[in-house]
């Protein structure tokens, strides 16, 4: 405990020394100005509603990209054409800038959907490649010995598959709730939807409340830590029992 405020006195301290070297807090607010922004922000109504709206858009496609995941891994491995045809696609998923479909986004979907979309495409490749990884891995002595025994697939799969899936899955997840908040929040900024984190960071900028920028960009620092703790250590890695 000690250590983790001494850190936290570190990167305070070095951020007011920049403040004081920089010398113009349009360019780089202080510590102070940033918390003074914050609690101006939070006496308002819609910051609390914009934190909570932005939330369930990116939770949204977080839990629909882990599902989809999954359904495309399990069809993947248990029929290959179906991994042949479904590999360009992820691959193009992949190699595709998020902000080139957000773009499209803004063509295809209404605003309020764009977030939810973006944190799909930015979710499903990690968590099919994963556990298509954790179900390819797991022991065919295994498999074998519940087949000898006539094991029925629900007991195969919670006693022999699930074991070897569930560390792919904990660190798809791990990687993919961060990328999942960066990309639904850039999609934010983008389109703008009423009452969200993006549209308060945009009007933030454009009105060079720098201040109230960096405001925001703590708001969402702070709730992609506390999702990552509750969510991936809490939940994912052992606690979830099937």
């Amino acid at each position: 405990m000690l250590q983790k405020l001494m850190v936290i006195i570190f990167w305070l301290g070095l951020w007011a020394l920049l403040y004081l070297l920089v010398g113009r807090s349009i360019l780089l607010p202080s510590p102070l100005q940033t918390l003074s922004a914050l609690i101006q922000l939070s006496g308002a109504a819609s910051f609390w509603l914009a934190i909570l709206l932005s939330l369930l858009r990116v939770m949204a496609g977080f839990v629909l990209g882990i599902i989809i995941g999954v359904m495309l891994a399990v069809i993947s491995c248990n029929w290959r054409f179906a991994k042949q045809l479904l590999s360009p696609l992820l691959s193009v998923i992949k190699a595709t800038p998020i902000v080139s479909f957000i773009l499209l986004a803004l063509v295809w979907l209404k605003i309020g959907q764009i977030p939810v979309f973006t944190s799909i495409l930015v979710v499903l490749p990690i968590v099919a490649a994963n556990v298509s990884s954790g179900i390819r891995t797991t022991s065919a002595q295994l498999l074998e010995m519940g087949q000898a025994f006539n094991l029925t697939k629900k007991t195969m799969l919670k006693e022999i598959y699930l074991p070897s899936i569930r560390p792919y899955f904990a660190a798809a997840a791990n990687i993919s709730i961060g990328l999942a908040w960066k990309a639904g929040i850039a999609a934010e900024v983008l389109c703008t939807p009423l009452n969200s984190i993006g549209r308060g960071l945009y009007n933030a900028k454009i009105y060079l409340q720098t201040d109230q920028l960096f405001a925001w960009t703590v708001v969402m620092i702070t709730l992609s830590m506390v999702i990552e703790k509750l969510l991936i250590e809490r939940i994912i890695k052992g606690r979830v029992h099937v």
